[in-house]
């Protein structure tokens, strides 16, 4: 019997403990889409306790807790930090087979030293050793970053933001990591959602456009992407429910939009002809300004009506989307392919019954741009567990080029998740390392590393322009 999580924690061949401990464990990591917060980053904001840096905005320990029957009062309502921890160190032995147990632990064991088990007993042990360990000078955002080794962050951010600290970080000689925003245009996209009206004539009094028409509205994101390609970003991304691809006149969409602006009801089908066209356009500006342009589809934003109600969109009641998206997502990419105007693209899915059409439809568009112009993202979300990145690293190898893949991400909230990126390697070099062993691919250890040095950050690094 093997110990819990010990240096060979998810390596089950010989290769594969090889590639991982000279390749993958010394790998810079290059997180190139979380969301995290720039101006912590500047600030170096450090963090009180458990609570602070753990629970506070997680909506993944949120989800362990509420199905263990925890009530919300110690999830998001106001019990004491204390209590908060102490319900969710209960319920977190419950979770074998669950990517939360793993990722706990190793982020105890690699911030805080810390070799036990939690559970309800050691909570209060784990507790206090945290406190002190996150009152160390290093211990702030700048430090977390630095100690796990990452060389990129590309934090996500609306359009109407100042940026102001994007600029900071890039005048500060003094911090190793680049920080660089990625411009997030949902709100002006989403006109079937409650605010679209006002966002539109925010984004109208910010870039100084009276906004009545699809150009207006068109002109005044390029103003923003003017400003954020002005402090260094390098893609964009878009939280989509659905891929959509409904195209209309544009003098069609324009009736509709006004009728929108005048906060008049327009019909789904109607919603989607207008996201059709800022789609269409995103992407044709996004390629010439040699962004990467990110897509997340097929998630079914907060089922229960009453909870949404009472705190609000993403706080831990999202699910995976069943709605149809294929057929949309092959024309959207089509329209911009036709006019040679298809930038490097990234596609994630929520559903893992995606993966088999995403790598093979990203080979119907490749080009000459990059190696793997378009990428079959990595295991988003409720797949970013052992199965779901196996599922997803297979299919591709099966599918594409493996060797391509610009790899994992954190698409976080919190500091301490870098460690799903060690999450990630293992799983990988396990992979890779079984393959080689089975036979199935030559032991050539100088090939071999630069598939999994690629895969960890130099395929990233190529693919958004930051060598």
């Amino acid at each position: 019997m093997k110990p819990f999580m010990n240096a060979d924690f998810l390596l089950q061949t010989e290769t594969a403990r090889a590639l991982y401990r000279r390749v993958a464990a010394e790998a810079p990591i290059i997180d190139y889409h979380c969301h995290v917060s720039p101006k912590e980053i500047y600030e170096d904001k450090h963090f009180e306790d458990l609570f602070d840096i753990w629970l506070s905005g997680d909506h993944y320990k949120w989800r362990i807790m509420r199905s263990n029957g925890v009530d919300e009062r110690y999830i998001t309502g106001d019990a004491p930090r204390r209590e908060k921890f102490q319900k969710f160190a209960e319920a977190l032995p419950k979770a074998i087979g669950n990517p939360m147990y793993h990722w706990c632990h190793l982020e105890l064991k690699n911030y805080f030293g810390y070799e036990g088990i939690l559970n309800g007993d050691t909570a209060e042990a784990v507790w206090q050793l945290a406190a002190e360990v996150l009152a160390r000078p290093d211990m702030g955002a700048r430090g977390i970053i630095e100690k796990s080794n990452v060389r990129f962050v590309g934090t996500t951010d609306d359009p109407l933001d100042s940026l102001e600290w994007h600029r900071k970080l890039m005048a500060d000689d003094t911090f190793s990591a680049t920080v660089a925003p990625t411009f997030r245009p949902d709100k002006a996209l989403n006109m079937d959602k409650p605010g679209f009206a006002d966002y539109i004539r925010a984004l109208g009094e910010l870039t100084g456009i009276d906004i009545r028409t699809v150009q207006d509205v068109k002109t005044a994101l390029s103003l923003r992407m003017d400003h954020f390609t002005a402090c260094g970003c390098k893609a964009s991304d878009h939280g989509l429910d659905y891929m959509v691809y409904s195209p209309l006149p544009e003098s069609e969409v324009d009736a509709i939009l006004a009728r929108a602006l005048a906060g008049e009801t327009v019909s789904l089908a109607e919603a989607e002809a207008y996201k059709t066209a800022l789609l269409i356009f995103c992407g044709e500006e996004y390629a010439r300004r040699g962004w990467v342009m990110q897509l997340h589809y097929n998630c079914l934003r907060n089922p229960n009506s009453r909870m949404l109600a009472a705190l609000g969109p993403d706080t831990g009641f999202d699910c995976i989307g069943p709605a149809p998206s294929r057929d949309a997502l092959a024309g959207l990419l089509n329209a911009l392919y036709r006019t040679d105007s298809l930038p490097k693209t990234i596609i994630y899915s929520l559903d893992a019954g995606d993966n088999s059409f995403i790598d093979t439809l990203i080979g119907a568009f490749q080009g000459t741009e990059a190696a793997g112009k378009l990428q079959h993202g990595s295991a988003w979300w409720f797949n970013d567990n052992k199965t779901g990145m196996q599922e997803q690293l297979t299919s591709l190898a099966n599918l594409s080029l493996l060797g391509n893949f610009v790899g994992m991400l954190t698409d976080s909230r919190s500091f301490l998740s870098y460690t799903r990126h060690e999450y990630f390697r293992r799983i990988l070099c396990n992979l890779i390392g079984g393959w080689v062993e089975n036979g199935e691919y030559p032991a050539d250890m100088e090939t071999l590393s630069t598939i999994v040095r690629d895969i960890c950050c130099d395929n990233a690094i190529r693919y958004f322009g930051l060598e």
